[in-house]
């Protein structure tokens, strides 16, 4: 039974909206269908030969039949699903044999392959289109997977055979030793070796941290539906283009409302501040932004950190991030705290700097006021267009959305990797602005498929985010299928997607885990892929970011999108040297949200908070990290990555990350840059092992050392 899914399922709270009944040409059917009942009302139905999760997909790769699969489905299937789990456990735990690597880790390995499929499929669709069925559904299941897993980490009998087979000195290979060590850990982890008094406490914690985190996402999907900003005289939206305007109209127009309806991302910062001149809709967007969900979410998150605060408590842990940071490439607090404190008056004092220019450029725009927070983006895009002679509108009309996907990110892993993508039209997606690929080697072996989801919608979760839909196992003989989802804001129609620079970045930075996930060469699934330490995880992803601003790479892709004329090579220039432009304030807003994070899962057992926002403030304060201009990118209320997302003390991982990423691009570079041999080279030392084999050694195969963080306070533009 792979924990790690159905703990990131419970952990992650995701919402799904359902694919009903259609034809499988890549359209979307409608929703509207009867709510499910109970599991229990429910389970006699779940051996219909008409439910499609129930057998493993008939697709190519196992890809699922997302033009089958119906809301009534999902409830049925997680019973089936958990009663056979439930009988696979008891018959290893029950076994009169004495415990062994095959019936006891390997079995373990293969079971529940009916509950993973399942949870894969409505968890993963849960980020991508919820609604109201869905999310009761989420909140029927939440507390029930909990106690599944908990009734399995906390299987006395079973973890005696894993704890056995841990202390034999058995001929093992590395790999199958680092599965069983993976076991243990997990059961040691989990409770196995509290009391029975104490492991019922974990329960009781777990069950309810399940309902709070499902909650806490609910809360942040509904902000996004009910905190717009709605707007009625067109000239307030003065600064904007053309295109973002009729973009803005359709929105509205789509909700059933008059006028120019402007939504959120996911983080404080909104996009649309670069160009919005009027100041008091700046404002009012940035405090809808900053305030949003306080009210439902903000006794929430005190409550999340307290419980995991005793539950680390009960496991022999000062606080919860010393428990989480322990199975970590950090191993420590202290290592965090280190590296986020060095780095953040650095970051501070460079956007100071930023910030006297940006109250420079405001002067020299007639205005006498002090800079805030709603005013960074507009004047910062001022400064930039005059340090640069750059500005965004100049430069979108050369990342056209199609162009930078197959002229930029598909050049760009073929000159590196030898891969080729092929479109397939004929699989089923779950939405008709999704886009399937198959991955193919150079030889023509086929990789497994890569989904493509752009758009942001209403029931999508913000941000940007990579998943599997089949995970690669040697042991199970399958392939990956995996997706990269976005949050580009969809054009008007007939209107082409015009890109920013970030958003080119951000679909690099995606498909740096979709090819960990693809390339992964491992024979059991839970050491598969992605399935890595959280500070280990995001360095393919970052790595991958880099290749965006290639000179021969972005040659390729950043044409005119009417004219089809390259960009000019003196505006080429100009984004390279301004890539750098603006990282103090970006450096400062990370290192908030991380040292928030930090701060949060840093209280001991028995803190009673009492004001969310004042414990936000003094966290800050501590690290010298509360410079009013630059806001965390994320306040508690819609920090949706730690309350929600499974990166409660790890969100600094971007971060530390990073310092694996900066080190062995900037080495790649004095090696040939982008060509076959370097990325054959990291495909093999690193993108292939998953967590098979000790994560700092896979680098170090690479890179012959371990990294220093030199190439990165040069490519946050921190140091010359």
């Amino acid at each position: 039974m792979r924990k790690s899914l159905i703990a990131s399922a419970i952990g992650m709270s995701l919402v799904l909206s359902a694919c009903s009944d259609g034809n499988a040409d890549n359209k979307q059917v409608s929703a509207d269908v009867a709510p499910a009942t109970s599991a229990q009302d429910k389970a006699p139905m779940s051996k219909s030969a008409s439910n499609p999760l129930l057998k493993p997909s008939p697709l190519q790769d196992q890809a699922p039949q997302f033009d089958k699969v119906k809301i009534e489905d999902f409830l049925p299937a997680f019973a089936a699903g958990l009663k056979e789990n439930v009988e696979e456990i008891t018959a290893i735990a029950d076994n009169p044999e004495p415990a062994t690597f095959d019936n006891t880790v390997v079995a373990m390995e293969k079971s529940g392959a009916l509950l993973d499929r399942v949870s894969r499929v409505f968890f993963n669709l849960a980020a991508l289109n919820s609604n109201k069925q869905i999310q009761d559904i989420q909140a029927e299941m939440a507390p029930k997977l909990s106690e599944h897993n908990d009734n399995i980490y906390l299987n006395p009998k079973l973890f005696a055979r894993v704890n056995q087979i841990h202390e034999q000195e058995a001929e093992l290979s590395a790999e199958d030793q680092r599965l069983v060590d993976f076991y243990y850990k997990e059961f040691v982890r989990a409770g196995a070796k509290l009391s029975d008094k104490d492991q019922a406490q974990v329960r009781t914690i777990n069950t309810e941290l399940a309902e709070l985190s499902t909650d806490f996402q609910n809360n942040i999907l509904a902000s996004f539906k009910n905190d717009v900003i709605l707007v009625k005289d067109k000239k307030e939206l003065a600064g904007l283009s053309d295109e973002q305007i009729a973009s803005l109209a359709a929105a509205a127009k789509d909700a059933g409302k008059d006028g120019y309806m402007i939504t959120l991302v996911n983080t404080t910062r909104q996009p649309i501040l670069t160009h919005l001149e009027n100041r008091e809709l700046r404002k009012k967007i940035w405090e809808t932004s900053a305030d949003r969900a306080a009210d439902t979410n903000g006794p929430l998150t005190i409550r999340m950190a307290e419980l995991r605060a005793d539950k680390a408590k009960l496991l022999g842990y000062p606080n919860w991030a010393a428990y989480v940071t322990a199975d970590e490439m950090a191993k420590t607090p202290d290592a965090v705290f280190g590296i986020l404190d060095d780095l953040a008056p650095k970051a501070v004092a460079k956007a100071k700097i930023e910030a006297a220019d940006i109250q420079d450029m405001i002067k020299q725009d007639g205005k006498d006021f002090t800079l805030q927070p709603w005013d960074w983006a507009y004047y910062a895009n001022k400064v930039r267009a005059a340090k640069y002679d750059l500005d965004e509108s100049e430069v979108k009309p050369y990342f056209e959305f199609n162009r930078v996907l197959n002229d930029g990110l598909f050049f760009a892993m073929n000159k590196l990797y030898g891969i080729s993508f092929k479109p397939r039209t004929d699989l089923p997606v779950w939405n008709p602005d999704v886009k399937a690929f198959e991955v193919f080697n150079e030889d023509g072996s086929s990789i497994g498929l890569f989904y493509l989801d752009p758009y942001a919608r209403e029931g999508k979760n913000g941000g940007a985010w990579m998943d599997e839909w089949v995970t690669q196992s040697g042991l199970l003989g399958t392939k990956p299928v995996v997706y990269n989802a976005l949050n580009i804001p969809k054009p008007a129609k007939g209107q082409p997607t015009l890109m920013t620079f970030d958003e080119v970045s951000t679909m690099f930075h995606e498909f740096g885990h979709a090819d960990h996930g693809l390339f992964s060469q491992v024979k059991y699934p839970s050491l598969a892929g992605t399935a890595t330490a959280r500070d280990f995880v995001e360095f393919p992803s970052q790595f991958n970011e880099d290749w965006s601003i290639k000179p021969e790479v972005l040659a390729n892709y950043a044409k005119h999108y009417e004219t089809g004329k390259p960009i000019p090579q003196d505006l080429l220039k100009k984004i390279l040297k301004a890539h750098k432009f603006n990282q103090g304030f970006d450096t400062t807003e990370y290192l908030g949200a991380a040292l928030l994070d930090m701060e949060w899962h840093s209280i001991p057992a028995g803190t009673k908070i009492e004001d969310f926002n004042a414990f936000e403030k003094k966290a800050l304060a501590k690290h010298g990290i509360d410079y009013a201009p630059v806001p965390p990118r994320y306040k508690s209320a819609y920090f949706s990555h730690i309350f929600a997302g499974g990166y409660s003390s790890g969100y600094y991982a971007y971060l530390w990350t990073e310092v694996l990423a900066a080190d062995s691009f900037a080495y790649m570079q004095t090696n040939g840059g982008l060509n076959r041999e370097n990325g054959d080279t990291f495909r093999e030392a690193v993108l292939s092992k998953g967590n098979s084999q000790d994560l700092m050694q896979d680098y170090i195969n690479f890179r012959g050392q371990k990294p220093t963080t030199d190439a990165l306070l040069k490519r946050r533009g921190l140091v010359d």
